[in-house]
């Protein structure tokens, strides 16, 4: 590890929690409907939208209205994209001439897209003509990370109304979050990325002249568009395979900083834009507090694990940290930020290949997708994850002062803890049967490139990031395949969805109580001893839950190469 490392680290850090407040005014001013800086250009085309459509965004929805029509919303959203990309050999758009997208691939990428998971077990430039990259594409990571947010503005209101029987509208929601929100800062964002190199074109390629006098093709398109709100949205989907480790992507120290950034800012702007909603932001700050301590736990040991490399190559004679599978121009501290970033948030984006990772700096991003989401999260997703522990852990406090437990002035009783179990353990029931069928069945046995612990981290870290809804993978894996694709796309789903639900009617149930203030009997939820157990409970449900599974994986994998084995 080295100085420069830390620098950056810490500098990162910084800047994340400096934007944080401005960030979530921006969003509590969308959250309450006010208005903001942009509504001058875009504020006409909302009034537009809601003639068109018929919605009155003033009529208030009640959690049952509010996730039927998120559902049909984002089912309606995943058969348009597969009737998309199922035609894409006939449809404009096409420069390349690319095949219809076979049903298998068409399908988990479908569902992929919907779930702003944004899994690709495909290489972009060769399957995906620029109509499909724009229109199926671009447009859910728009659209997916809209609806995260709206979801989470919900639950704020849940926690923050008094005897309510509704907790907002959902077109309103993903409306203003889009029009006011995620489009002006990806228009930004994409004039950065061009003006750093990155390509914007409807060309299909370019014929280039080698040093050698041969003739290279280069995959161009429109990807500084996608790359702007692939970020921004916790989406992560690469227009090109090697997504932001590739030039064209991800072109400069600086770009890749700034992609770093885009990740997390809206996660964070989250968390403060709770405390306004509810009326307290200390409980904005205690929240960004245990997230922040589980961000630098993660990239500390990611960045000590492959900064000190591999024993083995050591006692060969190469020296120095692990440089498989990283961009030189990044190298090992931004390389193992930037797998910390995109795990801690579900953002599938990667900058270097976390197959090639030392054990334990794979082990990090798989834990962090383990944990749900909530080391800081994707948009919309990482708050209402987090309010979920947030529950759990409210009620053992209550548990240990012996009384009703209360958060935000709500009464945390045996409705919202049950409905938040039910969603906190979706997540590890799907996770580890699915990576358990996948190990003993031929089908999933011919997808890991390695043998061994590695080749069960690479299905184990499959499962996780497709159920997290993250998108990221360890590369050895041959997921496209009819089984991979099926499995996995049938993961993304219950991942997204079946967490929803539940937190929907956890956002009900407390709309409709009245405010009870804190006693003396109460257990504070601002201060250290909060901030503790919070951070706590996710370690120890996280860690329980995975551990054997881990013990098979990456601590198997790390035990056996600091005794001088490969995998």
């Amino acid at each position: 590890m080295t100085i420069q490392g830390w620098i950056l680290i810490l500098a990162f850090t910084g800047i994340l929690l400096a934007l944080a407040k401005p960030m979530g005014l921006w969003l509590f001013a969308l959250y309450e409907g006010r208005r903001t800086p942009v509504h001058a250009v875009f504020a006409p085309v909302e009034r537009g939208f809601y003639r068109l459509s018929g919605i009155d965004p003033a009529a208030e929805q009640g959690w049952r209205r509010y996730a039927v029509h998120m559902l049909v919303f984002n089912i309606a959203l995943a058969l348009c994209t597969y009737a998309l990309l199922r035609l894409q050999n006939v449809l404009p758009g096409n420069p390349q001439a690319f095949r219809a997208v076979a049903p298998p691939l068409a399908f988990n990428t479908a569902i992929s897209f919907t779930a702003n998971t944004n899994w690709q077990s495909y290489a972009g430039e060769s399957t995906m003509s620029n109509l499909s990259q724009m229109l199926a594409l671009t447009l859910h990571n728009f659209l997916s990370a809209a609806t995260g947010i709206a979801l989470a503005f919900a639950l704020f209101r849940g926690f923050a109304r008094r005897s309510a029987g509704t907790i907002g509208n959902f077109w309103a929601d993903v409306t203003r979050i889009t029009l006011y929100l995620l489009l002006p800062l990806s228009i930004a964002l994409a004039v950065f990325y061009m003006a750093s190199g990155v390509p914007q074109t409807l060309a299909g390629s370019i014929d280039a002249a080698t040093l050698e006098g041969g003739r290279q093709t280069i995959a161009l398109g429109p990807v500084a568009s996608q790359e702007a709100i692939k970020l921004l949205g916790t989406n992560g989907g690469g227009f090109f395979n090697a997504n932001s480790a590739h030039p064209f992507e991800n072109p400069t120290a600086l770009t890749n900083f700034v992609q770093m950034v885009s990740i997390l800012v809206i996660g964070l702007g989250l968390a403060f834009a709770f405390g306004k909603a509810v009326g307290n932001t200390r409980q904005g700050w205690a929240i960004l507090a245990a997230m922040t301590i589980l961000f630098l736990a993660g990239t500390g040991l990611t960045y000590w694990a492959e900064a000190a490399g591999n024993p083995i190559l050591h006692q060969l004679g190469v020296p120095g940290g692990n440089m498989e599978g990283k961009e030189v121009r990044f190298g090992i501290a931004a390389s193992a930020l930037y797998a910390v970033v995109t795990t801690a948030a579900s953002c599938g984006a990667v900058n270097a290949m976390h197959d090639s990772f030392t054990a334990l700096g794979g082990l990090v991003p798989l834990f962090n997708m383990q944990l749900g989401e909530v080391v800081i999260g994707g948009v919309g997703a990482g708050i209402y994850g987090f309010l979920l522990f947030a529950i759990l852990a409210v009620f053992v406090a209550g548990l240990m002062v012996g009384r009703t437990p209360e958060y935000v002035g709500k009464k945390i009783e045996a409705r919202e803890v049950k409905l938040a179990v039910l969603a906190i353990a979706i997540l590890p029931l799907i996770i580890l049967s699915f990576t358990a069928l996948a190990s003993v069945t031929a089908a999933g046995l011919a997808g890991p490139l390695n043998k061994g612990p590695h080749g069960f981290s690479e299905i184990l870290y499959a499962f996780t990031s497709a159920v997290a809804n993250n998108g990221s993978a360890f590369a050895g894996l041959s997921a496209n395949t009819p089984f991979y694709n099926g499995l996995l796309g049938i993961a993304m789903w219950i991942g997204r969805f079946f967490i929803i639900v539940p937190m929907l009617a956890i956002a009900g149930s407390l709309a409709a109580k009245t405010y009870t203030p804190a006693g003396a009997g109460s257990f504070p939820t601002t201060g250290g001893l909060w901030i503790g157990l919070l951070v706590g409970i996710i370690l120890i449900l996280g860690g329980l839950t995975f551990l054997p599974s881990l013990a098979l994986g990456p601590i198997a994998d790390h035990l056996a190469m600091i005794h001088g084995q490969l995998s």
